[in-house]
């Protein structure tokens, strides 16, 4: 078997079963939401270190806890390399410390059949942490359940279609996208105030054509912005055009520090 090994325990979550396990479950139990969700085909979570991200992250973990979710399409950014199109992770698990997650791999063969842009690979799984910090999550939330890793290398329109016309052909009640991605960086939380919330706005209105567009005038960041674009789109080719913002924060309530803030949000795409 390949096995991704986990690169980033011991920073962006703690490298020790027992005590990952003790935060996450601490961060669930501080980010109940308020109401429940039938027919979720998707949820949106940031991705920085639990300590900034995780309990905004636990709102919509908390939705799907002990759904009958078969497979996890994870559709993450990428920080470190890049490359055109989308990348499937080609081994056969990813590991945290919680254990190994096996790869879908039928799904894996349906999704690169015929698609050009989208390519089993190690491109963009090396280091990539955006992607890894949402396994655990979904270890703790979730009992049998395989992923579909992928990475992309471009969040360009193009390769935001094509992925979410793949996606949609196999999308079904037991399948769940998570789409990985923080907002602004590093500007004074008023600032970030102001560009994040056009991305809020944008989820709650199901207007994923308006996000990309807002990304692409820059009057609006989010680093996996065309991650959430393609899980909307995704979902809307399947009917589901519904879509909340659970929470949404900045850095600045675990450091206290408002002259560079990172925006967070969680979501979820429902019928």
């Amino acid at each position: 078997m390949t096995v991704r090994e986990p690169a980033v325990a011991g920073m962006f979550y703690p490298a020790s079963p027992s005590k990952l396990k003790a935060e996450l479950q601490l961060l669930l139990d501080k980010s109940k939401p308020t109401k429940n969700f039938e027919n979720i085909s998707a949820i949106v979570v940031p991705h920085a270190g639990i300590v900034y991200s995780g309990k905004t992250a636990g709102f919509a973990y908390n939705l799907i806890k002990d759904k009958d979710f078969e497979t996890v399409i994870i559709i993450s950014p990428s920080h470190r390399e890049y490359f055109p199109g989308c990348s499937i992770y080609s081994g056969d698990a990813y590991k945290t410390p919680l254990g190994e997650v096996f790869v879908n791999r039928e799904v894996r063969e349906r999704l690169i059949e015929n698609n050009e842009n989208i390519f089993s690979g190690i491109e963009g799984h090396r280091a990539e942490h955006a992607l890894e910090v949402q396994i655990p999550f979904l270890q703790m939330v979730l009992k049998d359940f395989t992923i579909v890793p992928i990475v992309m290398g471009d969040q360009s329109k193009l390769y935001v279609d094509e992925l979410a016309e793949a996606l949609a052909s196999i999308n079904n009640e037991k399948t769940l996208f998570v789409a990985s991605s923080d907002l602004s960086h590093f500007y004074p939380a008023d600032h970030a105030d102001r560009l994040d919330s056009k991305v809020e706005e944008r989820i709650n209105s199901f207007d994923y054509t308006g996000l990309i567009k807002d990304l692409e005038s820059r009057s609006s960041e989010a680093c996996g912005g065309g991650c959430i674009a393609t899980a909307m789109k995704a979902s809307s080719i399947n009917g589901i055009k519904k879509s909340k913002v659970l929470y949404r924060n900045t850095s600045a309530e675990t450091s206290g520090d408002r002259s560079e803030v990172v925006g967070y949000l969680s979501a979820v795409i429902y019928k």
